[in-house]
């Protein structure tokens, strides 16, 4: 049986990367809660043209004072509900 390893309890430099995104602020209207959209590009897989697409990640927000259009980092965290696995770390200006 395989033992399972805390990733908390391990040193930093080993500990497993989260994925960090930049985004920006769509919905404030729940609590606690935001809507991030992020965006990236990539290209059409035929006609290789560069295509954007957005993606859209509920958020917690504990106290930082976040209204919509902010641009903000989130990063990956365990899930705290249906749709929240990401946290909002901070807020670019």
């Amino acid at each position: 049986m395989k033992k399972q390893i805390d990733s908390t309890s391990l040193p930093k430099e080993i500990q497993p990367k989260r994925k960090e995104m930049i985004g920006q602020v769509i919905s404030t209207k729940m609590q606690k809660t935001v809507i991030v959209a992020v965006t990236h590009t990539t290209r059409h897989p035929l006609y290789n043209k560069a295509m954007r697409r957005t993606k859209h990640f509920s958020a917690h927000n504990e106290s930082l004072d976040i209204t919509k259009g902010d641009r903000v980092r989130i990063v990956e965290t365990k899930p705290m509900s249906r749709t929240k696995h990401f946290l909002v770390i901070d807020k670019i200006i």
